[in-house]
């Protein structure tokens, strides 16, 4: 049985004594959790990553993915889950529209905007704004336009305005659904390609549609010069942001089908802005002025009557 001394607390000599009394003993060393390595990566490997992480993301992103889809696990059919969808502040919306207005070379809109927190919020009134500002904007143009002309009567056109919702929401909605069917089609296809959800696409699209607000208001210029000027640099902008977000998730496919990609995103792209500016602000036909032709007639007297007939 041990004694009482043997169960005391005892104070052990450093290691290095203890080895030179016993070379043969055995050491362990317990380190502090805390401490962080000293093998780093060099500077030139870090550099050689950074178009990667850009494009590709980095771990902060990864996890600020995975928080996102935490966030939104609730029922599909509950109210939680579409709140979720508009649970964004004022300076996220204000930076989206800003990145959509001046896009960075070489940088992606989802990356490096979207992805820590998707939403609607922006996207839907976004294009509100739009289908009332090109509806509004159409009838002032076209009254403007035609005033001071003999014969003009100004009549509002309401019809205008759910046209243009029909167009904008019906392209900022169905072409990003087919977007991401072909996208995740071609995943199958090519693994390692990067792959975005329909609720990025969405935002991409939306968010790209800001652009054409002002662009809309320019509009009412009675000037085909400014007007195409105008549909020009925001097609420029708008279509620069799609095709730098877009871009890497068909490179690493087939080259024909990954250009072809881009080339009908912006050949929708354009059509929208050019059919939206030909239907809602195309140059107006001339009033023909009204014109008075007489007609004689004689009555049963014999009396010669003249009547103007338009």
């Amino acid at each position: 049985m041990a004694s009482a001394d043997d169960l005391q607390f005892q104070e052990f000599d450093d290691a290095t004594n203890l080895l030179a009394a016993n070379p043969d003993a055995t050491t362990i060393s317990i380190t502090d959790p805390n401490d962080k390595p000293k093998n780093q990566r060099g500077p030139s490997a870090a550099v050689g990553r950074d178009e990667d992480e850009d494009l590709l993301g980095n771990e902060d992103s990864d996890k600020a993915e995975l928080l996102a889809g935490q966030k939104k696990s609730a029922p599909f059919w509950t109210f939680e889950y579409y709140q979720t969808f508009f649970d964004v502040d004022t300076f996220q919306v204000l930076d989206r529209i800003k990145g959509s207005l001046l896009p960075l070379p070489g940088k992606n809109f989802v990356r490096l905007y979207i992805r820590s927190n998707p939403d609607l919020y922006g996207p839907f009134w976004i294009c509100a704004t739009l289908v009332f500002a090109i509806a509004i904007s159409g009838n002032l143009a076209n009254f403007l336009t035609h005033r001071g002309q003999h014969g003009y009567r100004y009549v509002p056109e309401f019809h205008k305005v759910s046209i243009a919702a029909t167009a904008i929401y019906t392209y900022a909605w169905l072409i990003p659904l087919a977007l991401w069917g072909f996208l995740m089609w071609r995943n199958n296809k090519v693994m390692n390609i990067v792959s975005y959800s329909f609720l990025e696409i969405v935002c991409v699209y939306g968010y790209s549609l800001f652009i054409y607000i002002p662009t809309a208001m320019l509009w009412i210029i009675p000037s085909e010069i400014v007007r195409w000027l105008t549909i020009v640099l925001a097609m420029c902008l708008s279509g620069t942001v799609l095709v730098m977000t877009f871009w890497p998730a068909v490179r690493d496919d087939n080259r024909r089908i990954a250009i072809s990609t881009i080339v009908v995103i912006l050949i929708l792209h354009a059509l929208l802005a050019v059919g939206c500016k030909a239907y809602f602000f195309d140059p107006p036909e001339k009033v023909k002025p009204l014109l008075i032709s007489p007609t004689i007639t004689s009555n049963r007297n014999g009396t010669i009557v003249a009547t103007h007939s338009a």
